[in-house]
Parts: structure tokens; C-alpha cells; sequence
């Protein structure tokens, strides 16, 4: 098969069947790219999850587009961004075609309610794999759940936060020097 035809319909497919946002579809990009076809080295991958997350934009499309720049250059990173990117565009335009028909219907409304939890958790479980790898325990546990808290209770820039962690952790590592 066409490479670019692969690649995007590898894209299409994550990209269609995957609730809950971008760090979800990581381990399914992973699995297809790193380790069914061989396309990319772990070690690469890992690299270009960490640009992506890096790069200003949707988490997802970043990684589709940094992927397929790896394979085929732009050309690549067109094919598995628009991969990436349709089956959301579809499904929304969909949904604003046909919602205005069935947002008053009853059924429809408790759909939505049961998908609600579903994807909190969907979203909550690669945070909590996340937060395994970065290290965080018992000791450490108040930086995050502090740093949410300011955002959400008090408004709190997430820049300022980032700011602010950097910071700290730059004299939290010179203390460390020092002893």
C-alpha cells in the first residue's frame, strides 16, 4: 500500500475512533507507528511526544504532523495532519446539521449525560499514567494538585504557573546543588 495512504489512514482511523482527546490517542499512535510497523524508534517517538507537547496546538495533530514529517517531509505531515484531523471535522458537522432537530429529545439529552463521566475518566486515566512516569508520590503531590487548584478556583494564568514551577524548580535544584 501507498505509504501516504497508509499513514493517513492509520490518522483517519485514530483520529475517528478515539474519545478523550489527544493523550489518548497517544498509545494508539504509538502501537501503530512504534510498534506494528516499525516506522519510527521508540526512543524517536518519545522525542517527538515530547516536541509535540511542547509546541503550542492541539497535542494529537502535533504528534500526526511531526510523524509524518519523520516519514515523508511535508507532504507526510500534510497527509497525517488532514488524517488526524477530518474524522472530527466530519463528526462535528454532523452533529451541528442534525443537533438542532434533537436537542430538545429527551433521549438524546441522557446520552449526553452518560458520555459526561465517560470521558472525565477517559481523560483522568492517562493523567494519573502520566503523572506515574513524571514521578510524582506523596512527597510531591501538592505541586499539581495546588497548581490545578489556582487555575480553577482563583483563574490563575496556566502561564504564570509553568512560570512559576520553572522557577521553583530551578532553586529547588540549586538547594540541592548546594548540599
Amino acid at each position: 500500500m501507498n505509504l501516504y495512504l497508509e499513514a493517513f489512514s492509520i490518522f483517519f482511523k485514530i483520529g475517528a475512533f478515539t474519545i478523550g482527546g489527544g493523550y489518548a490517542m497517544v498509545p494508539l499512535i504509538e502501537n501503530e507507528i512504534v510498534t506494528r510497523r516499525q516506522w519510527i524508534k521508540k526512543e524517536d517517538f518519545i522525542d517527538l511526544l515530547a516536541i509535540a507537547q511542547s509546541s503550542p496546538g492541539i497535542l494529537a495533530v502535533n504528534m500526526s504532523i511531526f510523524v509524518g514529517y519523520r516519514l515523508r517531509g511535508i507532504r507526510g505531515s500534510i497527509v497525517t495532519a488532514l488524517g488526524t484531523i477530518l474524522p472530527s471535522f466530519l463528526i462535528i458537522l454532523a452533529i451541528a446539521l442534525f443537533f438542532q432537530n434533537f436537542k430538545d429529545n429527551a433521549t438524546v439529552e441522557h446520552i449526553f449525560r452518560g458520555i459526561r463521566p465517560a470521558v472525565v475518566a477517559l481523560i483522568a486515566a492517562p493523567t494519573f499514567s502520566m503523572a506515574k512516569s513524571a514521578r510524582i508520590n506523596r512527597r510531591n503531590v501538592w505541586i499539581p494538585v495546588l497548581s490545578a487548584l489556582l487555575i480553577w478556583q482563583l483563574g490563575f494564568s496556566p502561564i504564570w504557573i509553568i512560570i512559576g514551577a520553572g522557577v521553583g524548580g530551578y532553586l529547588w535544584g540549586m538547594h540541592k546543588a548546594k548540599e
